[in-house]
């Protein structure tokens, strides 16, 4: 199911034993385009660091009663690695904290989640991860921060980034909303995330290969409504793209 991610936004995190906090943002990589953290709002409880929850951790959306369930215990929670408010990821930080509960780490493995296509995990499969961090290249980002940024086309802006849809099986990012601003009326669109080229700090932008035209002729996105499959081969259709749901399935999902 695909869930825009603002709107998780203020979803209350149900631990095993107790709410814990709310949802505040992501951090995703923006090569898989995957989220890598939830990054929890806990209000006066463990103030002083970041609470940093991977998907391995989380359960099932329940958009009803707006929360989100975690398999883990305020216990775990407080006795993890501590990530200061004020510093970035680290390699070391990553490295502890994937230890400390027993996951594989995300970046040793040729698929989005390491061995496998979704953050699932048996202890069959964790026994063949490779856990030395070679292939660690973490390309953070926060949703909340490229959620501020500009869309430049191969012709120059085109408008800036507004929310982003997310796969709730998976945990990737699909797609970027853009609102288009003065440039059409205000018109929304939906830029899939493996269209970018790159993402940009330091310039507070998002590089796209695609043209003026091809974004202004586009199926336009109702922020309102929900994304159907049937829109969603109409985008592709338009750019001429392979749809996410192409991809051929390898050895490394777990059913």
């Amino acid at each position: 199911m695909l869930t825009k991610m603002k709107s998780l936004s203020g979803f209350i995190l149900k631990g095993i034993d107790g709410d814990f906090g709310k949802v505040l943002e992501f951090l995703f990589d923006d090569q898989h385009w995957a989220v890598r953290y939830l990054v929890a709002d806990t209000g006066t409880w463990l103030t002083d660091r970041q609470v940093l929850l991977s998907p391995y951790s989380l359960g099932a959306i329940d958009k009803n009663n707006r929360h989100i369930g975690v398999k883990l215990t305020k216990k775990q929670i407080e006795e993890s690695p501590a990530l200061s408010t004020d510093l970035p990821v680290s390699k070391q930080f990553e490295s502890q904290y994937h230890a400390y509960y027993g996951w594989p780490p995300y970046w040793a493995g040729p698929y989005v989640w390491g061995m496998q296509s979704v953050p699932l995990i048996g202890p069959e499969e964790a026994k063949h991860v490779n856990s030395d961090g070679t292939h660690w290249d973490p390309h953070l980002r926060s949703t909340m921060t490229v959620s501020t940024y500009t869309v430049e086309s191969t012709e120059g802006e085109i408008g800036r980034v507004t929310d982003f849809i997310l796969d709730e099986h998976s945990w990737e990012v699909r797609y970027l909303v853009v609102a288009t601003g003065h440039w059409w009326q205000g018109k929304h669109v939906l830029v899939a995330a493996h269209w970018v080229d790159k993402v940009s700090w330091d310039q507070g932008k998002v590089f796209i290969n695609l043209t003026r035209d091809q974004i202004r002729n586009s199926p336009a996105f109702d922020t309102l409504a929900e994304i159907t499959r049937e829109y969603e081969l109409a985008l592709h259709g338009h750019f001429n793209r392979e749809g996410y749901w192409a991809k051929p399935k390898d050895s490394g999902l777990m059913s």
